[in-house]
């Protein structure tokens, strides 16, 4: 066996480790603290790791293995320039190695090298077509990143992306479960103290969420929450 082959059979099982790491956390916020941990410990010369989640058009940094990759996104989301800004909505990867002297980043650069920043690789995380940010890793060193490494990183951040997501639909399905049960047990406490039928008690909460410009969860919450003193309904 060559020794590249043995290199990439190492990033074989070193990538099914992760997969299974991260397909094991519970849920999203545990699930991006696997990714950005894993990234430093797995991705060689990253010093750092941060990912910015991309939700309903605004970005924030999620997770940072240190306060310097707030300060560093930060100033990318400032001044709307950098790596980051720029793998979200180009799709590509950006790969620096003396953010310093990038004409790309005229502000940006500078302010990051001022920071203790000089590499920089940044992945759009997305499945299918749906962006959902970009992982960022950061290093200390100028050129600390070669090509090795950016492929590397791609395949984990392509794994990264999978998890990320699986992460999200299951809080999703938790979130819409949960609302679906608080909705039946309000129907059923409506159900007996009026001794109507289950559409009857779901219209008096319809009434109740247009009357008070609720959530129709929020006033099923609210009943279920507050049923010894809530008589109107």
């Amino acid at each position: 066996m060559s020794a590249a082959d043995g290199g990439l059979n190492e990033l074989a099982r070193t990538l099914g480790d992760i997969a299974r790491t991260l397909q094991a956390e519970p849920d999203v916020d545990t699930t991006l603290r696997a990714i950005v941990k894993a990234a430093v410990d797995y991705v060689p010369a990253a010093t750092y790791a941060g990912i910015s989640l991309l939700e309903h058009g605004k970005i924030r940094t999620v997770e940072p293995t240190s306060p310097t990759v707030e300060i560093i996104d930060q100033l990318q989301y400032e001044l709307h320039e950098g790596p980051c800004i720029d793998a979200i909505t180009e799709h590509v990867t950006f790969r620096v190695g003396d953010v310093g002297h990038e004409a790309r980043w005229p502000s940006f650069g500078p302010a990051a090298a001022e920071n203790g920043i000089h590499s920089l690789l940044s992945y759009r995380l997305f499945v299918t077509d749906k962006t959902l940010g970009a992982l960022n890793l950061y290093s200390d060193r100028i050129d600390a990143f070669d090509d090795r490494t950016e492929q590397d990183g791609l395949l984990f951040a392509t794994h990264a992306a999978i998890a990320l997501v699986g992460a999200q639909r299951e809080a999703n399905l938790s979130i819409a479960v949960e609302s679906r049960d608080v909705i039946a047990t309000a129907k059923g406490i409506l159900m007996e103290r009026h001794d109507i039928d289950d559409a009857s008690a779901f219209r008096m909460l319809v009434e109740a969420s247009q009357s008070t410009n609720m959530k129709l969860q929020k006033v099923a919450a609210w009943l279920v929450e507050n049923r010894a003193e809530a008589r109107s309904l």
